[in-house]
């Protein structure tokens, strides 16, 4: 086996490929950029190496430093992980010339499968369902309409060279087609230095399920399916195995389709076939990912297979020990993927630092895979993402309730999550009965997300909670020494909790165990247990004998509780401070309509209005940059600007003030 590899990423999957290689006594060299020198994956390696600044083409994209990493530290092989590098067949040509092993399939495997119009014409001469659709070069946008027509609408324009759902027009009707082909062709010059389109069928209420394959050259097996329906901007959100749609027969059909086309490109390694499929179980070839998929770990914890683990012995030439009715799949998964993004702001990435990080505890059913830790940064350089929260349960059911905790359980400060978001998601009936397409999140979350979409709680349970903790602060008061004899502080029992703006009357008595609490609110029992202590950022025990998870974070007087997604401001009065805090005016909010600010932490690329400038609404004002997304800012009303508070150049803070209006 081989004795030192590289992993030629960063981030979690970096640290995922090191886990394994430990497992096996591989040591590991990692790469790093200025931005990473403190990074998890750095600190994990046995040896690492610097690469460049943070940029990713001035780093992780390099690949003479990445080869020279290689060749300097001794390392035989090299797994390159998802992204960057990793279906480049450059990079795979590089490593071979100086005899380095590429863990991973060759170089004609990801050539043949890398380009979408030359992939789908071998899905079809080896038997592969596949979309409708025109292949060939389109020459202008008369010709395209004229394609799109004979395919009949609705039509999918894509990018052949394209991913990450750049490069993609949907087209209802002929103006469309024209307008998407032009648009399609300027996207994916400017992405991917290709401006190739092709044009196919769309498929209504399409699902996206993909085929995990495993291949040692001559032994090729499909290792069951994932669902990766629910997508936002075509980037997976949650996905799932196995697929609560397909039966026994369609996912066989699927399967041995798969590993047809993987056969005709002579695939070695673990690689993924995507598929579209429709609400009649009809099935049609999408792409070949000739790598590790981002969410490979459900299929892991269905099939117990560890499929880095084979992708490091079939590059090092063993052949596989497993034959195709060797594959199960035992219970359910799921992952959801946890964002360094602001939901309530339109999904705007969010950088800095990760002033609290503490993931749920690892089990038999929480896997938590992960790149950072607490203390490290966000970067603005890279992807947004945190972790990977992955749960496992004997069912479907199962799986969702072991994940809703586990979101519950997921404490971040620092920077905004989506962690809401994907509480609401698992709270959604339509997502508990399975019934899922692409466009679930457009339907379900049309005007996009909000609080109001959060799901409904018993707001009795943080009302209880904060009455517990109230008591047990009392309760340390009380124990202050130096009290004068007979005068010790006597505990009441009546107390009312504010709940965001609504009151509720409490009674709180603790029981002789010390762990339970006879509860009263608005005079109904509400019996709590729990072993809190104070600093503990996890309020966890049970309220009216349900089991519970409330994030706590003292608020001033007050607490800030988190539950279910939502949070809420409580604070407890005696009932005379209640009568009083009823009379006490509202705070309005400071008037901000005067001034731009910043939605995200970032860089501002440019401004484009000068101080006396007058403006009209829709005009560009500035232009920040996050996470390798530009974001236009846009005047929402007409104004003269008064003054500019920030120059080209600046990095920002979320809400900084960029422009000010008279």
């Amino acid at each position: 086996m081989f004795k030192k590899i590289l992993i030629a990423n960063r981030g979690e999957i970096a640290c995922r490929v090191m886990k394994t290689a430990r497992k096996m006594g591989i040591k590991t060299v990692a790469v790093y950029s200025d931005a990473d020198r403190d990074a998890l994956h750095v600190q994990m390696a046995d040896e690492a190496v610097h690469i460049g600044p943070p940029p990713s083409a001035q780093s992780y994209l390099l690949i003479d430093k990445i080869v020279q990493a290689c060749v300097d530290t001794g390392a035989e092989a090299v797994h390159p992980g998802y992204g960057f590098l990793s279906e480049n067949q450059a990079f795979q040509k590089a490593l071979a010339e100086k005899g380095i092993t590429f863990i991973g399939p060759d170089a004609h495997a990801i050539y043949a499968m890398g380009d979408k119009i030359e992939s789908k014409k071998l899905a079809k001469e080896a038997g592969v369902s596949t979309v409708p659709g025109y292949m060939g070069v389109i020459k202008d946008s008369a010709e395209a309409v004229k394609i799109a027509e004979e395919i009949g609408f609705p039509v999918m324009i894509k990018a052949s060279a394209g991913g990450g759902g750049k490069g993609m027009r949907l087209a209802r009707n002929s103006a469309e087609a024209k307008e998407g082909f032009e648009s399609a062709t300027n996207e994916a010059r400017s992405s991917f230095g290709d401006d190739r389109v092709f044009i196919e069928k769309f498929i209504e209420q399409p699902r996206h399920i993909e085929i995990q394959v495993l291949s040692d050259g001559e032994n090729c097996l499909y290792v069951g399916e994932r669902e990766c329906s629910i997508q936002r901007r075509h980037q997976k959100v949650i996905e799932e195995a196995p697929s609560p749609f397909l039966d026994e027969a369609t996912r066989k059909a699927m399967g041995e389709q798969a590993v047809a086309l993987s056969k005709a490109v002579n695939y070695r390694s673990a690689g993924t076939v995507e598929f579209i499929v429709d609400a009649n179980r009809n099935f049609y070839f999408l792409e070949m990912n000739t790598r590790l998929q981002v969410e490979h770990p459900v299929t892991e914890l269905v099939t117990g297979l560890d499929l880095v683990e084979w992708m490091i012995r079939i590059a090092y030439g063993e052949k596989l020990t497993v034959q195709q009715s060797d594959i199960k799949l035992t219970g359910w998964a799921l992952e959801s993927r946890i964002y360094a993004e602001d939901p309530y702001r339109n999904f705007l990435p969010s950088t800095g630092r990760l002033v609290r990080y503490l993931p749920p505890a690892e089990s038999d059913t929480v896997r938590v895979d992960t790149g950072v830790y607490d203390g490290g940064e966000i970067s603005m350089f890279y992807d947004p993402m945190i972790a990977k929260l992955c749960t496992y349960g004997a069912t479907r059911d199962e799986a969702i309730g072991h994940m809703r905790r586990a979101l519950d359980e997921f404490y971040i400060r620092g920077v905004s999550h989506n962690i809401p978001f994907l509480a609401s998601l698992m709270s959604k009936q339509r997502f508990v009965d399975g019934r899922l397409t692409t466009n679930f999140i457009a339907e379900e979350y049309p005007n996009g997300f909000s609080a109001a979409d959060l799901p409904a709680d018993d707001p009795t349970v943080l009302v209880a909670v904060a009455a517990v903790i109230n008591r047990l602060q009392a309760d340390r008061s009380a124990m202050v020494t130096g009290q004068l004899p007979g005068h010790e502080m006597q505990i009441r029992a009546d107390w009312v909790v504010r709940l965001n703006d609504d009151f509720h009357p409490v009674q709180v008595k603790p029981a002789a165990d010390g762990e339970h609490y006879d509860v009263h609110i608005d005079g109904a029992a509400c019996p709590v247990v729990t072993t809190w202590t104070f600093g503990d950022p996890l309020f966890q025990g049970t309220v009216k004998g349900r089991a519970v998870t409330v994030q706590v974070d003292a608020l001033g007087t007050g607490l800030r509780l988190f539950h279910n997604g939502a949070q809420a401001i409580a604070v407890v009065y005696t009932p005379k401070g209640a009568e009083l805090a009823k009379l006490m005016p509202k705070k309005e909010p400071p008037d901000l309509s005067r001034f731009l600010l910043s939605p995200m932490p970032g860089l501002l690329v440019s401004v484009a209005v000068s101080e006396g400038q007058e403006v009209k609404s829709g005009e560009t004002l500035a232009v920040v940059e996050a996470m390798k997304m530009e974001n236009v800012l846009k005047a929402e009303q007409d104004g003269t600007v008064k003054k500019i508070h920030a120059q080209p150049g600046a990095s920002l803070a979320v809400d900084q003030i960029i422009i000010e209006f008279e």
